[in-house]
């Protein structure tokens, strides 16, 4: 039998793969709709094919097991609460640059924190409090904070992307639990597929796209971007709860900042390494605690 200890370091180290994932879908997006592929359309195959992989590898046949409403919950949650979060942050592009929509996102730990503890779901403890000032200036300091002046539009739908993840994660958390990682996983992917596949249509985006290299693009968003990230996240999430595991997948910028580096040629500078170094540190300082909070039960 696992040691509680185990437990959470293994649940960390789940929340940092996820987060990871997750890192790599705006470059893989990017080269994807350089080649001429819409969002929706991209997004869309990307849901599909996910869901298609996860259906291979996920116990399917325990869906008849489950009640009927977490199967229709889990599925809200992906094809509205996980839609609505990428449309409100897409569309916040139109009126802010990529910088500040990425620090008013990431801000969204800290919502997380605040909400668990208005709802006495998690205490706000000190370390707790010390690991989202640590993560939090971390991701100051690596996307810089907005200095010129915002279009209150963008700044309102970026919050609002935020605001909405931190109700989504504990969401998830609650609706999940007792249900196999993968199986939840693939109810949440058939959900967002549903919404991206059906938004392409009345677009009149959605079309089959050519290329190898197209492909293997959208592939590994919905291997390694979608499958992976999201059960990864459903694993870690059911044992660290979601204000540890929103401080913890704050990694996902700095992750995102060298993978964009190395693939799309971005600048990779000092204020990145910095910020970097305080996330790292904030997700020690979560671990850390977390064991020995664990220990002592």
């Amino acid at each position: 039998m696992e040691s509680s200890g185990t437990s959470v370091g293994r649940a960390t180290l789940l929340i940092v793969v996820s987060a990871l994932s997750f890192g790599s879908i705006s470059v893989l997006t990017v080269l994807t709709t350089s080649a001429g592929v819409s969002l929706l359309t991209a997004m869309a195959w990307r849901y599909v094919v996910g869901a298609v992989l996860l259906g291979a590898a996920a116990p399917i046949k325990q869906i008849r097991s489950l009640p009927r409403q977490r199967i229709i919950q889990l599925m809200l949650i992906g094809g509205v609460g996980q839609a609505l979060i990428t449309y409100l942050s897409l569309h916040a592009l139109e009126y802010i640059p990529v910088g500040p929509l990425a620090f008013l996102f990431y801000t969204y730990p800290a919502w997380v924190a605040l909400l668990a503890a208005v709802r006495r779901t998690e205490r706000l403890t000190l370390i707790r409090v010390f690991a989202l000032v640590l993560a939090l200036v971390g991701v100051t300091i690596m996307v810089g904070t907005p200095t010129e002046k915002l279009n209150p539009v963008g700044v309102m739908l970026a919050l609002g992307s935020a605001l909405l993840y931190s109700v989504y994660l504990p969401a998830l958390e609650r609706v999940q639990d007792g249900i196999p990682a993968l199986l939840s996983t693939f109810l949440l992917i058939v959900g967002a597929a549903i919404s991206f596949v059906a938004a392409a249509l009345l677009a009149g985006e959605l079309f089959v796209p050519r290329g190898t290299a197209i492909w293997s693009n959208i592939f590994l968003l919905a291997l390694v971007s979608t499958m992976i990230a999201f059960s990864t996240l459903i694993k870690g999430l059911s044992v660290l709860g979601p204000v540890r595991t929103a401080i913890i997948a704050t990694v996902e910028p700095f992750f995102t900042a060298i993978l964009g580096a190395l693939v799309l040629g971005n600048q990779f500078g000092a204020a990145t390494l910095i910020g970097g170094v305080f996330i790292a540190t904030a997700v020690l300082v979560i671990e850390w605690s977390s064991t020995r909070i664990m220990a002592s039960a």
